[in-house]
């Protein structure tokens, strides 16, 4: 399609969103922004991302921060390996940001996709970004039935993106192919009539709008139950740090006990680990089960109060904090909501 791009920015003109990070040619900021807007919504990510940047400006302020206080600040938009990445590649710059395509792809947490973006956003180089809404546009208005999740459909969506890129507004354009999958092309029901290539689109010719792209895999989703014991202890509770290579590794949490299942409350006072920390322990049950949606699992949470003298021993692994300086703490998401509803944190 020879006038892909022309249509394509002319859409643009009209329905382009007024975003703060769009507004600059920063790489720092425009890097800030995509590492955000992976798995985040733009309304979600608007704020964090004003806020993120207000206290680390530019690479030196993120690379001399410590780790707990960028997970701080990055605290409720999940995927917290982001903000790990984000520290580790901040102190790897040298205080610079790289300015070459294979610099900016060799940064911890930076693929393909957010290379490109990056590279063009702030750089005007000819690289076309692909991410989710790149490959529903593409599949959809071309008919492209090669499933996107393949090694064969990567290449396939990758080529032809780089093939309609219009090399001399490659910031624009890449800008107006995504804005374009989030505002017009939606997974759900878009309004073809209004659309502007509602006359050469494949899919909407065949009727195949909602069929396309074609995913192989589907992603199964497990349950996980988890018993958390706020320790009450004086004006303390006790908080242990996530050291385990999992997504909320960094945060803090109370002691948890996790269960194949749901379990009563005498189940959960003969659990192994229950008998080790609060074997002469009587629980009372604040909340539960909460429910907290990721990715790929589900899990059901239970929130329990015990009170403990001030003699009680802490167990290894744990430090007693006052409880008055919990909102010091980065926690996942889960646990904030359990924490504001509770009223714990004073």
């Amino acid at each position: 399609m020879k006038d892909f791009s022309s249509i394509l920015l002319s859409w643009y003109a009209i329905h382009k969103r007024a975003l703060p990070w769009r507004e600059v040619k920063d790489p720092y900021l425009i890097w800030i922004s995509e590492i955000i807007l992976q798995q985040t919504r733009v309304a979600q990510g608007y704020d964090y991302f004003l806020r993120f940047v207000k206290r680390f400006p530019n690479v030196q302020s993120l690379a001399e921060a410590s780790q707990d206080e960028v997970l701080k600040y990055w605290e409720g938009l999940g995927y917290y390996s982001r903000a790990r990445n984000l520290h580790e590649a901040a102190r790897s710059m040298n205080g610079v940001f790289p300015s070459s395509y294979p610099e900016v792809l060799a940064l911890k947490g930076v693929g393909e996709y957010t290379a490109a973006a990056i590279c063009s956003f702030a750089y005007q180089m000819p690289y076309a970004v692909v991410d989710g809404n790149v490959y529903r546009v593409l599949a959809r208005i071309f008919g492209i039935d090669t499933p996107a999740d393949t090694a064969a459909g990567k290449k396939c969506f990758h080529d032809l993106a780089q093939k309609l890129l219009d090399i001399r507004r490659p910031d624009d354009y890449n800008q107006a192919i995504m804005d374009f999958g989030a505002l017009q092309c939606v997974p759900g029901q878009p309004d073809c009539k209004k659309c502007p290539f509602s006359r050469r689109c494949v899919a909407y010719k065949t009727g195949r709008v909602s069929q396309l792209p074609v995913r192989k895999d589907k992603t199964s989703i497990s349950n996980r139950f988890f018993s958390y014991i706020y320790v009450k202890q004086g004006r303390c509770t006790w908080l242990h740090r996530r050291e385990k290579q999992d997504i909320w590794r960094g945060l803090y949490e109370f002691p948890l006990i996790e269960t194949d299942g749901p379990v009563t409350l005498e189940q959960l006072k003969k659990n192994p680990l229950w008998q080790k920390y609060f074997s002469s322990c009587t629980p009372c049950l604040l909340c539960g089960p909460v429910k907290h949606v990721l990715s790929h699992r589900v899990i059901y949470a239970w929130f329990y109060l015990v009170t403990v003298p001030r003699s009680f021993p802490v167990p290894e692994g744990f430090s007693p904090v006052a409880q008055q300086n919990l909102k010091e703490y980065a926690f996942p998401r889960l646990l904030q909501k359990i924490l504001s509803q509770q009223d714990l944190c004073r």
